[in-house]
Order: structure tokens, then sequence, then C-alpha cells
């Protein structure tokens, strides 16, 4: 994309295996312009694990069996206009081809009035923009080729809480992988035992037109013998207005943390879990439920996250 004259490519870059037989791992940050911290949080592991390179033979090992793929900043010119959306206005995780049936939350979930207004999806009928498209040409080639593929988009602004969101975000109904979903989320439970996110599908909190995971998701389930979970990391930016109030008279302070020992905290926070994630896809056989197993699990993922909230 160009803004002001100056062309902003989107870059990414891979790592370990590509045989289509091992698991793949993506890692996505800077969606929205606006949300700093996300492209920060997916920077730092990648710093961190490239500096582990030199020294750590068990990363080595790692990679020998797992392909990594990272694009930590999937829309450069929001991030040089200070916007969420694209200089085109749109706002790119609003633009793929999937429409909410089930009630779309007002605005928030997506408008076709005008490029001006907040959310807006881009016209009818209309390509992807560039960005989305770049995303999902990545992750089709990248991810949905293997036959077992994680992915973790990072963003930041709702709640008070850090929320790991799984699809779907057009539809209330439950994901056909969700059996594998609440596997992983028991291992996350029972691997990082002190964490802090709050596991659960988007739909619980608000329904969207044109999310670019569910369309992604949608298109991996016609690859009936590969298995695709992705997952958004939503950061509570809430929590550091409420601890900074003056955060709130700052566009860039409502979705990302300004004072710098709090930043640091936050980069630190999430290592634990893009490691665990990598380690997670490498060891997939030994926990993704076998086909007894399932149907329990899911009655259980059910009776947690769509019966009535507690």
């Amino acid at each position: 994309m160009r803004t002001g004259g100056v062309d902003h490519p989107v870059y990414a870059l891979s790592l370990g295996n590509p045989d289509r037989d091992s698991p793949a791992v993506g890692w996505f940050g800077g969606v929205h312009g606006l949300e700093h911290i996300g492209s920060q949080v997916v920077l730092a592991a990648l710093r961190s694990l490239v500096a582990r390179l030199r020294w750590d033979r068990t990363l080595h090992q790692l990679l020998e069996q797992l392909h990594l793929v990272v694009m930590p900043l999937v829309n450069p010119g929001g991030l040089a206009r200070g916007t969420r959306a694209n200089p085109a206005g749109v706002d790119l995780m609003r633009n793929a081809p999937v429409e909410c049936f089930d009630g779309a939350a007002p605005g928030l979930g997506g408008q076709r009035l005008s490029p001006g207004l907040p959310w807006y999806r881009g016209a009818a009928g209309a390509a992807m923009q560039p960005e989305a498209q770049a995303l999902c040409d990545l992750v089709t080639d990248e991810l949905l080729s293997h036959r077992f593929a994680l992915s973790i988009d990072c963003h930041s602004g709702f709640g008070l809480s850090d929320r790991l969101w799984f699809p779907h975000a057009h539809t209330a109904r439950p994901i056909e992988h969700l059996a594998e979903l609440q596997a992983l989320h028991q291992l996350l439970d029972e691997s990082l035992p002190h964490h802090r996110y709050l596991f659960e599908p988007q739909s619980r909190q608000y329904l969207t037109h044109g999310d670019l995971w569910d369309h992604l998701y949608l298109g991996a389930l016609a690859r009936p013998a590969r298995v695709f979970l992705p997952l958004t990391l939503e950061m509570g930016s809430w929590l550091w207005v409420k601890k900074n109030p003056r955060q709130l008279f700052s566009r860039r302070g409502i979705f990302n943390p300004l004072i710098e020992h709090r930043q640091h905290r936050v980069l630190r926070r999430h290592l634990g879990l893009l490691d665990f994630l990598l380690r997670a896809a490498v060891s997939h056989p030994l926990w993704l439920p076998d086909a007894d197993e399932r149907d329990s699990r899911r009655a259980r993922a059910i009776a947690r996250w769509y019966g009535p909230r507690q």
C-alpha cells in the first residue's frame, strides 16, 4: 500500500522445517494500525527466538520439527497514519467475505456506509484489501498446507483481562474443532497454571461481519484431513487506562501501554504463551483428542462456553 507517496510493504518470514507433514505455527500482529502493542509482542517473541538460536540446542531441535511463519505488521499503512483502518479507510478485520446473520453488534460489527466511519468493511462485492489478502495468502500457503497448524493474532483494546479468542465471530454456533480447542485450553491451564488468559469463543462477547480468521477457518474445513486452530490474543487495554486515566486523552493510549515499565511487563508476559504454542504444535499427537474422546470434550466445551453465563 502507498500513503503520503510512501510504499508500505507487508513483510513475512519463515523458520524451521517446511515439510508439509510437520506442524506449523503462525504469529501475526498489527492488523489494526493503532494497536502497536500487538506488533511489539510478536517482535519481542521473534527477537527472543533469534537470540536463543545462538545457544539453545533444544530450540534447534524444536525448529527441526516445526514450521513457523511470522507477519509482525499486517497493516503498515495504518500504523504510519495512526489509524485502526488501512490507508483506504477499511478495517481489515471486517473485510473478509463472511456475513453475520445472527445479529452483528451495531457499528462495531462492521458497516458499509462510509470509510469515514469506524469499522468500515469495504464496498460490497469488492476484492479484499491488499493487506488482508496478503495475510490470507500467507496462511493458505504456509499454514493450511500442513496437517496441523496453530496461529495467534495479537490485538489490544477490549476489556480489563487478556483474552484468547477462537472462532466464530460471525455466528454463535460452536466451531467444528471445539473438542481440539477444549484440549488445547486444558493443556494451557496445566502447563501455565498461573496464566491470566480468559479462553473463549469471540461470539461470547460480540458478533461481527468480515472476520479474517473466520474466513480462513471456514476455508480450512475444505481440507478435512487437516486441523487449523486460529487464536486471537485480545490484550485488555482497559486495565492500562484504569491504571493511567490520562491515556483516555490519547488515541494511542486507549490501545497501548504508554508507561515504559508497563510496556515492558506486557512484552514479558506473553513470551511464555507464544513459546507454549510452538511446543503444543510440535507435540500435538500427544494431546489432540482421539475419536473416542471428541464427543465428551465437545460436550464439556459447549457447557462451558455456550451455556448460560455464570
